[in-house]
């Protein structure tokens, strides 16, 4: 059986980011295995400009954001294998992976980077009634087509959904000749960046049905209309608020989930909030040399994020590596507090803080005029001013190693009133 220091499930921007962090901090037996036919995950199909502001400084498109992963890995020389399908991972860190040259392979590794990314919810997830013509996708399965393919799937087009995905695909199939006629977002608010609403909607004239969403499909081959219905507080339907479009499309943007089937079987303590796996402050999960990063972690919203987490858990694997990771039974177990959906990472070992840890999350709500509280058993640690605050961005709030002045305990971040 195959020895590797270091295995990376992903080649995404988070597992090419983790591998390149690994080997120039030391690690050389490494080997990424990626089920698509190419390197650089989602990114692929994202030609829209706006990524690596943070990383790079200026704007580019996502292929070639991710192509100047690929090719500093491709310079390091780094063992890969592309249309590879994990089949398993055990606790013993013995993976089973299927390709077609190799045939069906099991190999050891010592540590693990999880980076698999997530999924998009379909219409079975969500229970959308009506009739089950063809023409209903998902807003990122409608952009692979659009985008690597050049096949436009409609021509009247109506959006479930105001996430990222969905707002840039209501741009554009607008700029590839196709009417959009809304988009229905079930919260009172939008879950994209506000950039996107603006230069995705506005720009356009597309409403946005906020407090809305598909109460019925109606087609026999290929969808014919779609009704929209105002909801409640609850989230019901309510009578008589019915709005019908003629449609021969219907895009679903309604949220993303972390790929975590192989963590899953394997039996890994998962945080419910995130349905990633729980993670302490390198990355590293409940399961010993076992490590995640990226949208398989959490649900991020810019890939510039990605990148700098992903850099923590090749980090946090090469430390394990060489056996510069301190264990102990004394942890401060991390929490989110009022206002707050999650936090992460959930744990932190005070001796492996690097100057500091960046705690990210994000809120339950819009707000606004509030403050972020951090507070370490009880005591206020640090507090930060925050004008606006918004479900879709996610926040993140730095603690200095000095500021941890037990090495147990809770910390907790939540929201309060100035």
């Amino acid at each position: 059986m195959r020895t590797y220091d270091l295995v990376v499930i992903g080649g995404g921007s988070a597992g090419l980011a983790a591998a390149l962090t690994a080997k120039e901090n030391g690690v050389e037996n490494i080997l990424l295995l990626e089920k698509e036919k190419d390197l650089g995950g989602i990114l692929l199909q994202c030609i829209h400009n706006g990524f690596g502001l943070h990383e790079f400084k200026e704007q580019l498109a996502g292929p070639e954001y991710a192509q100047r992963f690929v090719d500093k890995f491709m310079e390091e020389k780094i063992d890969y294998r592309v249309e590879t399908m994990v089949l398993a991972v055990n606790e013993d860190k013995t993976i089973i992976y299927s390709n077609k040259e190799e045939g069906y392979c099991t190999i050891k590794a010592k540590a693990i980077v999880m980076a698999t990314g997530c999924s998009e919810r379909t219409r079975g997830a969500i229970a959308i009634p009506g009739d089950r013509p063809s023409g209903v996708m998902t807003a990122g399965l409608a952009q692979r087509y659009l985008n690597l393919d050049g096949y436009l799937v409609g021509k009247r087009v109506f959006i479930l959904g105001s996430g990222d995905i969905g707002l840039i695909m209501a741009r554009r199939m607008t700029l590839e000749g196709a009417k959009v006629l809304g988009v229905a977002e079930l919260m009172p608010y939008s879950n994209g960046l506000n950039r996107n609403i603006v230069q995705c909607l506005h720009d356009f004239d597309i409403p946005l049905y906020l407090s809305h969403s598909v109460s019925n499909i109606v087609g026999k081959d290929r969808i014919e209309k779609v009704v929209i219905s105002k909801v409640d507080d609850k989230l019901n339907f309510i009578p008589g608020s019915e709005m019908e479009f003629e449609v021969d499309t219907l895009l679903l943007s309604v949220g993303l989930l972390p790929s975590n089937v192989l963590l899953e079987d394997m039996g890994m303590e998962m945080y419910r909030n995130t349905r990633g796996p729980i993670v302490n402050e390198m990355m590293e999960t409940t399961k010993e040399g076992i490590f995640a990063c990226g949208n398989s972690l959490h649900v991020h919203d810019l890939v510039d994020f990605v990148t700098a987490e992903s850099r923590l858990a090749g980090k946090g694997a090469a430390r394990y590596l060489t056996g510069k990771v301190t264990r102990s039974e004394k942890v401060v177990e991390c929490e989110a507090g009022n206002g707050l959906n999650y936090i992460l990472p959930q744990r932190v070992n005070v001796a492996n803080i690097d100057g500091s840890v960046e705690f990210k999350f994000r809120v339950r709500t819009p707000m606004e005029n509030k403050k972020i509280v951090v507070k370490l058993n009880g005591e206020v640690i640090r507090s930060i001013v925050k004008l606006h605050l918004l479900p879709a961005e996610m926040e993140t709030v730095s603690i200095k190693k000095e500021m941890f002045n037990t090495d147990a305990g809770k910390l907790t971040i939540e929201v309060e009133d100035r």
